[in-house]
């Protein structure tokens, strides 16, 4: 294993130090191991928590800051941050509307910030409301998910809601679009190696030089099936098709195409694949209104990527065009 670490232990302590160095505008809680805003909750703002296991960088402390998330919890490489950790985050940004948990659909993740809100509000009578993302269309059920695993839309979700919740909407209505924005939202990953988590060393899975693995998770879980790997238009075609049937109609609104590197497939790839997508969803009917591509949500060095369509309206898209400046997105600001 060849990694650029001081040691397996200190991978996300290490990297949060960094994460504070380079960007002054952030301030981390070292020992919550927590990202928050370095200017602090705005009075009469709705708060916006996220968190995960390490190892998806830039989600999501790289997604704290204007326009998005006012705070972030880091947990061991792949593995759910604490209750602690999610309730100091959520006491840390409440200023007096309420938080907002966006918690992807993974049952440690889930679990925790049930617990975290509980005592939130019970110590610092806080009002927390939960929004839970599950957009893969991969798999109903897996190893650590009762029900799809979430994923893209997450991002996506964070930067809409950060807006909402920005121009100053009221926690019900931040949970409601969340809501809104989750279920139109269908993704698909696929990966053409395993990425190596630094505790453990070695691969987590094995891939012939001639095969891929279909709808693999964020944390490397197998997905559908393993398959023979082809040109890219083919591999662009499996992704999308399971994406495309079950996408809702929404009368035929337009999408937010997502093209996202697992975190080692460069951008002349990543560029390739959304020629792909664009060419597939004109030819379904899906006129694509706004794109991103890019290492979003990774799983560490995997080679790789994902897909997400999320369904949008005038508002959500005014919302997604608003202004963020975070580590990880920043436009208009």
């Amino acid at each position: 294993m060849k990694k650029l670490i001081n040691s397996p232990e200190s991978v996300v302590i290490d990297a949060l130090k960094g994460m504070a160095a380079a960007h002054p505008e952030l301030r981390v809680d070292h020992e919550n191991r927590v990202v928050l805003r370095a200017s602090g909750p705005v009075r009469g703002k709705v708060g916006l928590v996220s968190g995960g296991g390490s190892g998806h960088e830039p989600m999501h402390g790289g997604f704290v800051g204007m326009g998005m998330l006012d705070a972030a919890c880091a947990g061991e490489v792949f593995t759910s941050p604490t209750p602690d950790q999610m309730q100091a985050a959520t006491l840390a940004v409440d200023a007096g509307a309420g938080v907002l948990h966006i918690v992807k659909n993974y049952t440690g993740d889930v679990m925790n910030f049930e617990m975290a809100a509980e005592l939130a509000a019970a110590e610092g009578d806080v009002q927390v409301r939960s929004v839970v993302t599950d957009d893969d269309v991969a798999v109903q059920d897996s190893l650590f998910t009762a029900g799809r695993r979430g994923v893209g839309v997450t991002v996506l979700l964070e930067k809409i809601v950060g807006a909402a919740a920005e121009a100053g909407r009221d926690l019900a209505a931040c949970e409601e679009l969340a809501k809104a924005v989750n279920g139109n939202g269908r993704s698909m990953g696929m990966a053409l190696t395993s990425c190596v988590v630094p505790a453990a060393g070695t691969p987590t899975f094995e891939l012939a030089e001639d095969e891929f693995e279909l709808g693999i998770g964020i944390h490397g879980e197998p997905g559908r099936e393993r398959r023979k790997l082809g040109p890219l238009s083919e591999v662009a075609e499996q992704l999308l098709e399971p994406v495309l049937t079950d996408l809702p109609d929404a009368d035929g609104a337009p999408v937010i195409a997502f093209v996202n590197s697992m975190g080692g497939t460069p951008l002349i790839e990543l560029y390739g694949l959304y020629a792909e997508v664009a060419r597939i969803c004109q030819a379904a009917g899906v006129s694509i209104a706004r794109s991103l591509v890019g290492p979003y949500i990774t799983s560490l060095e995997m080679a790789g990527a994902s897909v997400t369509l999320l369904r949008v309206t005038d508002e959500t898209l005014r919302l997604w065009d608003a202004p963020v400046s975070t580590p990880g997105l920043r436009w208009g600001a």
